[in-house]
């Protein structure tokens, strides 16, 4: 009984040693075993921008005389950045998930969930030609008698299509630790459908109602670049694409550790430049047309020749040569909203890496307080704000037919280094 007895109190003292860390490793620090090896997704549409420096700031004369980019070396942090502008069609899948999500809400197609709450069931195809759903959903059309086509048409106003959705202040919640966290939720309502009278509103004594009424919803231009967006639209689209984004990967349970946004101005001049330190467009410079003599972007050439370049309006967002990023259209096309605020001396108070200047506008703020930044040039602009380091700016609530954007993602991880990312 006594050998026994020592038998069971040796396996004990073995049972006990081997619960004091996971099994194999021998009671050595081996680092946490729990998590399963991570690959970085890659999003679609997007090309990759690795890390390093550039000079940031004016790459010819200042014609304006602003002093507002003055030059230094700054370091970037490496991201993905849509290769071209977002499209009409990829803008309206954006606008199709707030409509059909508002239908499923007042048909309440809901789900219940296996920890008891409901979610919103957006497999539920809806026939929208049906007169029984109409009536269903009356609500969301203009009736007849009212619509000024003699039919019964969709309400895309501000009032109706609305996506709403909350975003997490980060920065300002770690200023004040002690406070509720729920404090720094801010709440939006944003009008998903883009303004399509900015055809009419902006060019007066123009005819040009026929773009108006048909530039984002026929699919003759799927693939150019929406405008008639605002800075504030631009930002639901973002939260949208990662939602949805997210929301896959959760399916299969996989990672998802960032989300998609505006680019910050210096991360739009350093996509844009395509690794050309100081040279003045995307393509290198100093000319706007190749050695056949074509121009090699959508703007506004000689005294007003729109045309002279291949499109009058804008043209598709596939359009001309991509810079060595292979990033298209960073220059002329469409301006593209940054996330950046702009005020003439923010290049003076702004650090040497990866640098942003933001600030939160209340609503008693002055009204310059609300200009964002825009980049690029448009179809509409001469040959000096196509230049990569050029700054302008427009009002967060103002939409133009001349301004659109792209997203940029981010992944810090691999971004560390300044290696390309491959594709997975």
């Amino acid at each position: 009984m006594k050998k026994t007895s020592l038998k069971a109190s040796a396996l004990a003292l073995l049972a006990l040693a081997a619960s004091c860390g996971k099994s194999g490793s021998n009671g050595q620090l081996v680092g946490d075993q729990t998590r399963m090896n991570y690959k970085a997704p890659f999003p679609i549409g997007m090309v990759y921008v690795p890390s390093g420096s550039f000079k940031l700031g004016a790459s010819d004369e200042d014609i304006r005389g602003r002093n507002d980019a003055t030059i230094h070396t700054v370091q970037m942090v490496g991201f993905y950045m849509d290769a071209t502008e977002i499209s009409n069609q990829e803008y309206r899948q954006f606008t199709n998930y707030v409509r059909d999500s508002i239908a499923n809400t007042i048909l309440g197609n809901f789900k219940d969930m296996p920890d008891g709450t409901q979610r919103l069931d957006m497999s539920k195809r809806i026939n929208w030609k049906d007169p029984e759903l109409q009536d269903q959903l009356s609500a969301l059309f203009v009736p007849a008698e009212q619509s000024g086509w003699g039919r019964k048409v969709f309400d895309n106003g501000p009032t109706k299509l609305v996506y709403n959705y909350s975003a997490f202040d980060y920065a300002s919640s770690i200023q004040h630790p002690s406070e509720s966290q729920m404090k720094y939720v801010n709440k939006f309502d944003i009008p998903a459908y883009p303004d399509t009278n900015v055809w009419l509103k902006q060019f007066n004594y123009s005819f040009n109602e026929p773009i108006a009424q048909q530039y984002f919803w026929f699919q003759g231009f799927n693939k150019y670049p929406v405008v008639g967006v605002t800075w504030k639209q631009a930002n639901a689209f973002c939260d949208w694409r990662t939602r949805m984004w997210r929301s896959e990967r959760e399916k299969e349970k996989q990672y998802f550790e960032s989300r998609f946004r505006l680019p910050t101005e210096q991360e739009w001049e350093y996509a844009a430049r395509g690794g050309r330190n100081e040279s003045p467009y995307p393509w290198g410079g100093p000319y706007i047309i190749n050695k056949k003599g074509c121009y090699l972007a959508n703007f506004k050439p000689q005294r007003g020749n729109y045309s002279a370049d291949g499109g009058l309006y804008t043209v598709p967002v596939d359009w001309y040569a991509a810079n060595d990023y292979g990033l298209k259209n960073m220059s002329g096309n469409v301006s593209e909203w940054t996330i950046s605020e702009f005020y003439g001396g923010s290049y003076q108070q702004q650090a040497d890496i990866n640098p942003s200047v933001t600030y939160n506008v209340q609503p008693g703020d002055a009204k310059w307080m609300r200009r964002k930044v825009v980049r690029g040039g448009s179809w509409r602009d001469v040959a000096y704000y196509l230049q990569v380091s050029t700054r302008d700016y427009e009002y967060e609530d103002t939409s133009k037919a001349y301004i659109g954007f792209r997203c940029v993602y981010t992944e810090v991880n691999p971004a560390l280094t300044n290696r390309r990312a491959l594709r997975k």
